[in-house]
C-alpha cells in the first residue's frame, strides 16, 4: 500500500524503513530536512509539507503520525485532519493519553475521517524484530491499515483491540506492567549483588535465567546484555526517568478503583531513584537504554566505583 509518515525520529524513521523493505510506498515528512533526505535515499517519497504529503496519496489516504505525545502531536493532528477528506485514515502512533485519543476520534468523525490510535512497542529493536501493535479503530479503518500492520509487526504481533482510544489504553497498561517487571528485576539483582560470601557473576545469572526459567523474558535478555557491558553498572547513575504512561496507569487505577500495588510501587521507586543511588535503579535505567534507546545519566568519571 501507499501511506504517509509524519515524524522520522527513532521510531518513525525505522518504521518507514521496515515498510519500505516489505514493498510498501511511503511518503515522508519531517521538520528535519536531513531526516527526510535519509529516508528518500532509502526509497521513500519526500514531501515538503503536510499538504504536499497528502497530495501524493490516493483515496482512501492513510496518514501515520509518529511524533512525541502532547502539544506536538495535537498540532500535527489538527493540521493533518484539515488536509484529509472523508474516508481517509489518520493514525496516531505516539504514547498519547487514551482520553485524548477518544476526543480526537470524535473530532475526526465529524469530518468523516477514521481515527486510529496505535500503541507501539518495540523500541530501537523494532526495525529488526518488528513492532508490537495495539490498534484502536473501527473495523473499516483497521481493514484499510492491516497490510501495513502485517509488515510492521512480527507474526502474531498486532491486534485490533477495540474502538478508537483502546489502543492507547492497552499500551498504557502495557507500560505500567513494564515498570513493575523492571523494578522486580532491579531489586532481585541488587540482592544478588549484596551476597555476602562471594561476588556473584550477575551477567552469568541473568543469562542462565533466560534458559527455561519461569522468570525468563525479553527484558531479562536485555538485562543480561546490559550486565555483559558492565557487570556492576559502575558508570550508570541510578536515575530512572519515566515517560508518563506509568503515572497515567496508576492514576487510572485510582479513578477506577483497581488495585495496582506493584505498579504503583515501581513508579514511586523511579521517583526515589532521583534522590538515591541504588543498583536496582541503575539496572532499570540500563534496561530503558537497551530496549528503547533512552539516554543514560552517566556518572562523572571521578564518582565511578573502582572495581
Amino acid at each position: 500500500m501507499r501511506l504517509g509518515m509524519i515524524g522520522l525520529g527513532r521510531m518513525g524513521g525505522d518504521m518507514s524503513r521496515r515498510l519500505l523493505a516489505d514493498g510498501h510506498e511511503v511518503v515522508v515528512y519531517d521538520l528535519s530536512e536531513a531526516a527526510v533526505g535519509a529516508l528518500a535515499a532509502a526509497g521513500a517519497h519526500p514531501a515538503r509539507s503536510v499538504e504536499d504529503l497528502v497530495a501524493q496519496l490516493s483515496a482512501p489516504r492513510v496518514l501515520w503520525l509518529m511524533l512525541p505525545s502532547g502539544t506536538v502531536t495535537e498540532s500535527a493532528f489538527g493540521e493533518a485532519l484539515a488536509a484529509l477528506s472523508e474516508g481517509d485514515v489518520l493514525v496516531d502512533g505516539a504514547n498519547s493519553h487514551w482520553k485524548d485519543s477518544c476526543e480526537r476520534a470524535e473530532r475526526a468523525a465529524k469530518r468523516g475521517v477514521h481515527f486510529v490510535d496505535a500503541g507501539v512497542s518495540g523500541g530501537v529493536w523494532g526495525l529488526r524484530e518488528g513492532y508490537n501493535l495495539m490498534i484502536g479503530a473501527s473495523p473499516e479503518a483497521f481493514g484499510v491499515l492491516e497490510p501495513a500492520l502485517k509488515s510492521l509487526a512480527p507474526a502474531g504481533g498486532y491486534a485490533h483491540v477495540g474502538p478508537a482510544g483502546s489502543g492507547h489504553f492497552v499500551k498504557m497498561i502495557h507500560n505500567g506492567i513494564e515498570y513493575a517487571m523492571m523494578q522486580a528485576y532491579g531489586e532481585g539483582f541488587e540482592a544478588l549483588a549484596a551476597y555476602p560470601h562471594a561476588e556473584l557473576d550477575l551477567h552469568q545469572i541473568a543469562r542462565l535465567w533466560t534458559r527455561g526459567s519461569v522468570v525468563r523474558s525479553w527484558l531479562l535478555e536485555l538485562a543480561a546484555r546490559a550486565l555483559e557491558k558492565d557487570v556492576r553498572l559502575a558508570d550508570v547513575r541510578a536515575y530512572v526517568d519515566d515517560s508518563g504512561m506509568g503515572r497515567w496507569t496508576v492514576l487510572y487505577g485510582v479513578e477506577a478503583g483497581v488495585p495496582m500495588a506493584a505498579i504503583s510501587a515501581a513508579l514511586f521507586a523511579r521517583f526515589s531513584s532521583r534522590q538515591t543511588d541504588s543498583f536496582a535503579a541503575k539496572l532499570a535505567a540500563a534496561l530503558r537504554n537497551e530496549f528503547g534507546g533512552h539516554a543514560l545519566h552517566r556518572l562523572p568519571e571521578g564518582e565511578r566505583e573502582v572495581e
